[in-house]
């Protein structure tokens, strides 16, 4: 929260397929405390364990409120396979609230008085790119780590071009363009999208 900004643009170190989910939770009844406290302390106790156990797979997070009912997490994990892990691993305790929410779900205690939901997307590597600006590293880059714009390219087309070693040894740029020799004397804003 008290992170110093990095000066300057940079991207995500992301590599390779990233795997994005969206989780959260609405409340459509204020007085029925009784039902969202526990789904909201749920999701910081899930949190909790996963930031406990880094092999399970998420690399980082961002918590957001987009209403004063609405509350959800933006998680970052390693592969599909690893979130699919988690989701129905007996051990974890998201199997352990999910069996109590169904449970309410079907007695129909729960139903109406707050809202459940997620999205889950696998992005291809070339079907993402990221740009920050004096910014501490948010979002991808802080689940992946931040590197000098230049590294993956001045433009949005450049960054979204840019492949990963096949070999996986390290970041090699695949240019879409032959612009994509861009320098660091190049002056362009790399928050461009209309290359």
């Amino acid at each position: 929260m008290f992170a110093k900004p990095t000066p300057g643009f940079t991207t995500a170190a992301a590599t390779g397929d990233t795997v994005v989910l969206l989780i959260g939770m609405r409340i459509n009844r204020f007085w029925a405390v009784h039902q969202w406290v526990p789904m909201l302390l749920a999701m910081f106790r899930m949190l909790h364990e996963l930031g406990r156990d880094p092999e399970r797979g998420l690399r980082g997070k961002v918590l957001l409120t987009a209403s004063p009912r609405t509350y959800y997490a933006v998680q970052y994990w390693e592969s599909e396979e690893k979130l699919y892990a988690y989701a129905t691993a007996p051990d974890a305790f998201h199997h352990r609230v999910w069996k109590i929410a169904n449970n309410k779900l079907k007695k129909g205690s729960m139903r109406g008085h707050v809202g459940l939901w997620h999205e889950a997307y696998i992005v291809p590597e070339g079907g993402y790119e990221s740009v920050y600006f004096d910014m501490p590293p948010f979002g991808l880059a802080g689940a992946t780590g931040a590197l000098p714009v230049e590294g993956r390219g001045r433009s949005a087309r450049q960054r979204l071009a840019f492949r990963s070693d096949p070999e996986g040894e390290g970041p090699a740029a695949t240019p879409a363009d032959p612009e994509s020799s861009a320098t660091p004397a190049d002056t362009s804003d790399p928050s461009d999208t209309s290359e």
